[in-house]
């Protein structure tokens, strides 16, 4: 029914937020990944599912379409709503809960209050495959963003680099963008130092 939801950030929480859209109020509820995104913003955009049971219709919304498309895919799983998805997600951040359903670890995903061990061995035996598509797409993305016809590893690490020092996604690949076409063979450090200068 909704795709995204896009206005004035009314209201932020670590556990919902409200977004002013032409001026209807939209409560959406959202994990502490999505939180961290939007919480210092006047503006956001975020990327929602609906959920509608027989005593509520319910609201989630993600900063980015990668945490979308693992909230959806955790909700796929038996015994996991949208609730203990949204744990899982405030717990881990998405590249995190993707290593960690790819290498097999369900002993680090039980760590999620209210997650038993089986239905993390569940999480992971249903998603093992799946989430290799959202890598792909991220990479596809990223790809887009940057204006190359691939993606180097360089800057792969550089991305992560900054995002780990606490840029901003959209911040870091614009400043990337500039740096590549003047410097295309740059290396990681370079990537970086340069890209420190312009953020």
């Amino acid at each position: 029914m909704y795709d995204y939801i896009c206005g004035k950030v009314a209201e932020a929480t670590p556990t919902y937020a409200v977004i002013d859209a032409g001026g209807v109020g939209y409560f959406l509820h959202i994990s502490l990944e999505t939180y961290t995104a939007i919480e210092h913003a006047a503006e956001a955009k975020l990327w929602a599912h609906h959920i509608v049971r027989e005593d509520a219709q319910l609201l989630y919304g993600f900063a980015s379409r990668e945490e979308r498309e693992l909230f959806r895919l955790l909700i796929g799983v038996s015994g996991v709503g949208g609730g203990t998805a949204r744990m899982i997600l405030s717990t881990y951040t998405p590249r995190e809960l993707q290593q960690i359903i790819s290498s097999g670890n369900a002993v680090l995903l039980k760590n999620v209050k209210g997650l038993g061990l089986k239905t993390a061995q569940k999480i992971i035996v249903d998603l093992a495959g799946k989430v290799m598509t959202i890598r792909n797409a991220q990479a596809e993305a990223f790809e887009q963003a940057m204006g190359a016809a691939s993606i180097s590893h360089e800057q792969e690490e550089a991305m992560e680099a900054l995002q780990a020092l606490g840029f901003q996604k959209a911040a870091s690949e614009k400043a990337l963008k500039a740096i590549l076409k003047e410097q295309p063979d740059a290396t990681v450090e370079e990537l970086i130092r340069a890209a420190l200068k312009r953020l």
